[in-house]
């Protein structure tokens, strides 16, 4: 197979994920918006606490009941991020894989963003989780360039 195979290939994989990460993302958001941060907290702590008296050590149940006390200080924050950050990425892989020509500028101006934003994120308060998003998106940028520039030396 040819490199351009290779890289129509990983770019519709790559947008599909991104895709699927977008659906995800905002129906995380809609619930969390229905629910409320606080109601969550309390869901999360009636499964953690029991599993970390029975396994203080169990990392997962600590990394689930911290990360739902922190929604409760980033509540709308943390919903208009998913619910944006959502429908952008959703939006995008559709209209990318649907080979919609006209939204590979703004396809490149949004990931770019999203980069950039994790980038900062990354520097202000260093997480190997953040890093790999990132470098994911800029993966994803590159990969949507390259389909950019393929299809318009196709015509």
């Amino acid at each position: 197979m040819n490199h351009t195979r290779w890289a129509r290939i990983a770019f519709l994989v790559t947008v599909a994920i991104k895709g699927i990460d977008g659906i995800i993302e905002t129906i995380l958001g809609l619930f969390i918006a229905l629910v409320g941060p606080d109601k969550l907290l309390m869901l999360v702590l009636r499964f953690t606490v029991p599993e970390l008296h029975n396994n203080p050590a169990n990392r997962v149940a600590e990394a689930v009941q911290s990360g739902a006390a922190k929604l409760t200080t980033i509540g709308t924050f943390a919903i208009v991020y998913l619910l944006v950050h959502g429908i952008l990425k959703a939006g995008i892989a559709v209209d990318l894989l649907r080979g919609k020509r006209w939204i590979f500028v703004p396809a490149i101006l949004i990931l770019s963003g999203f980069v950039l934003f994790l980038g900062y994120r990354t520097v202000q308060h260093w997480s190997a989780w953040s890093c790999s998003l990132a470098l994911f998106d800029l993966f994803t940028v590159m990969l949507v360039i390259n389909e950019w520039r393929q299809t318009h030396a196709q015509r």
